[in-house]
Formats: C-alpha cells, sequence, structure tokens
C-alpha cells in the first residue's frame, strides 16, 4: 500500500534539513563570534543558543542512522567516499562542544576556547558543504561499492559549496541574533547579517548556475520541459525571499530576517531533490535500489511514528519555553 523507500527518503531529507537549520544557526553564532565587539556581546550570543544548541545534534545523528538502517547499500558507498571531511567535521563538532562548556568555567583560558569554539564553527560548517558539494557532483560506483579515489571530494566545486554553506550558516546565526538580543548587540547583527545575507545570495547563485554543468542529466532536469515546470518555481521565489530578506534587514523587522532565510534554505533544499530525485547517490543508485527490505523498513517505520513525534515535541517546546529576547544578565551554568 505504501512505497516505504520513498517514505524513508522524506523522513531523512527531513532530518538533515531541520539539522540544518537548527544546527545551522548555532554554529553560525560561533562563524561570527570573533566580529562581535566585546566579551559580555559573546557572552549573550553564546547563551542565546544555550539551552538548545546540543539538542540541536540529535537530528544529525538521526540522518546518519537512519541512513545506515534505512538504505545500507547507499551508506556503504558514500562513506568510503567521504571518510576524511565527515572525520573532520565530526571532530570539529566535539571540540567545539569541549570549548562551549569550557569557556564558561575556565576563564583563565576564555580567549583561547573563543578560538576553538569559533574554528570548531568554521571547520565543521565547511566540511558539510564540502559533503554536499561532493555528493551533488556524483560520487564513482563500481558494482556496489565507491569506485574512486581518496581525494575525490576535494574540487573546485566543493570548496565552492563549503564557502556557500558557511556563508548561509552565518546568516543564519545573525538573523538568530536579531530576532533574540536588543540593544547594542542587535545593531552588530543587523550589520553582519546584511554582509553575510549579500555573500549567501551570490555563492548560492554560483552553486545554481555550476550545478547543471555537472552533468547532462542535471541541465536537463533544469532546462528541458516538462521538467522546468517544477523547476521554476525554486528561483522565482527565491528572489521574492532574498527581496523580503534584504527588506526587513534594512528597515530592522526583528521577527522577519530568520524565518525568511530559513524559507531560503529551505528552497535550496527544494531544488537539490529536484535535481538529484529519484537517486540516493546521485546518478549511480537509485533510493529503491538502496533500499533494504521492506520488512525492514515497516519495522523501523513503527519506531520512527512513535519517537519522531516526541522528538518534535520536546524540540518545539525547548524553543517555546526559551523563546524572546536574551536577558544580557543572565548566566548559563
Amino acid at each position: 500500500m505504501f512505497d516505504l523507500p520513498w517514505i524513508w527518503a522524506g523522513l531523512l531529507a527531513l532530518a538533515i534539513f531541520i539539522y540544518v537549520i537548527l544546527d545551522g544557526f548555532d554554529l553560525g553564532i560561533g562563524i561570527v563570534f570573533p566580529f562581535l565587539k566585546s566579551d559580555k556581546d559573546r557572552d549573550t550570543a553564546m547563551n542565546s543558543v544555550a539551552p538548545v544548541w546540543d539538542g540541536n545534534e540529535t537530528w544529525l545523528v538521526l540522518g546518519g542512522g537512519g541512513l545506515m538502517a534505512a538504505f545500507p547499500l547507499a551508506y556503504a558507498i558514500v562513506m568510503p567516499a567521504l571518510y576524511a571531511p565527515f572525520i573532520i567535521m565530526i571532530l570539529a563538532l566535539v571540540f567545539r562542544g569541549v570549548a562551549f562548556e569550557y569557556r564558561w568555567r575556565d576563564k583563565a583560558h576564555e580567549k583561547i576556547w573563543d578560538r576553538s569554539f569559533f574554528f570548531g564553527s568554521l571547520i565543521a560548517t565547511f566540511c558539510q558543504g564540502i559533503v554536499l558539494g561532493a555528493f551533488v557532483q556524483g560520487i564513482e560506483v563500481d558494482g556496489r561499492a565507491y569506485g574512486g579515489g581518496w581525494w575525490d571530494w576535494l574540487t573546485p566545486f566543493t570548496v565552492t559549496c563549503g564557502i556557500a554553506l558557511t556563508a548561509g550558516y552565518a546568516l543564519l546565526g545573525t538573523t538568530w541574533l536579531v530576532l533574540k538580543t536588543e540593544g547594542d548587540l542587535r545593531d552588530q547583527s543587523y550589520t553582519l547579517a546584511r554582509k553575510t545575507a549579500l555573500a549567501t545570495l551570490v555563492f548560492v547563485g554560483v552553486v545554481s548556475i555550476w550545478t547543471p554543468f555537472l552533468s547532462p542529466d542535471i541541465a536537463e532536469r533544469w532546462f528541458t520541459f516538462p521538467h522546468l515546470l517544477f523547476v521554476m518555481p525554486v528561483p522565482t521565489l527565491t528572489a521574492i525571499l532574498a527581496g523580503i530578506l534584504a527588506w526587513s534587514l534594512l528597515t530592522k523587522r526583528d521577527q522577519v530576517p530568520f524565518p525568511t532565510a530559513i524559507g531560503l534554505f529551505a528552497l535550496c533544499f527544494a531544488g537539490l531533490g529536484i535535481g538529484i530525485a529519484p537517486y540516493i547517490v546521485p546518478r549511480a543508485v537509485t533510493i529503491h535500489e538502496a533500499a533494504a527490505p521492506n520488512a525492514s523498513l515497516s519495522f523501523m517505520l513503527v519506531g520512527a511514528a512513535i519517537l519522531l513525534p516526541l522528538i518534535i515535541a520536546y524540540t518545539a517546546y525547548s524553543y517555546w519555553v526559551f523563546r524572546g529576547k536574551v536577558d544580557p544578565e543572565a548566566g548559563y551554568h
């Protein structure tokens, strides 16, 4: 009655998108951390994500574990192709988490932990962009295994994607600070948000123009009928949201920039899906070819149907409890 591989592909796509948005803004705060003027501003910025930052990474575990369980063939191909950036990313996330906790307790070395928080956030984000770029440009497959080399993930396109995602996460981080802070820090965040918004839109444009030239299949999907009918709403809505973002940053509408930035990420995600479906390893392995047996997918779906609503509920509740502007005098303990 149900196409279980597509249901699981949708669940994994949802988990990855939620991770990108939630962990994206707190990684973005780490990226802009050195550009905040004072220690008090940095403390307030960190306090704005202190209640939620570790819970945001739940979705990364769900995405990785779900890929291994639901699409073992794709996991077996993708992981060997991208071991290096994945390992660097995980180490950066671990080091960033340590720095987050230690800077509050080890005041004698606060500057060291501030730099660690910045570099951990920057490196983790850049590696995620590298992974995205390598995935989009294609992974060489030999039979049912990875058939490429150790450095295939490092190309001009993947580096550009790394820079684009870094700019995008910085935009999420600065618009989050606009939403959550007041006074001078809010004004600084607006200034940084304008710069990161411009950088994000420029690099999204570069990547979008570059992507169709990676493969005739992608070019056909983007520039021929009837595929063009599905693609055209993406750049159209992107232009509209870019205009709304620019207006909200120039007129200082605190509640508008952050959800608008999320909308831009959603459209980029939709464009990616249009470009690669029905493949889970682009142009090599389809969703059905990589899927686990239906019996396994059905069994796991029962667990997902119970756990996913619980995770979404407690995540939403935590954001509701800590809603509103951050108190600069409040501390993280």
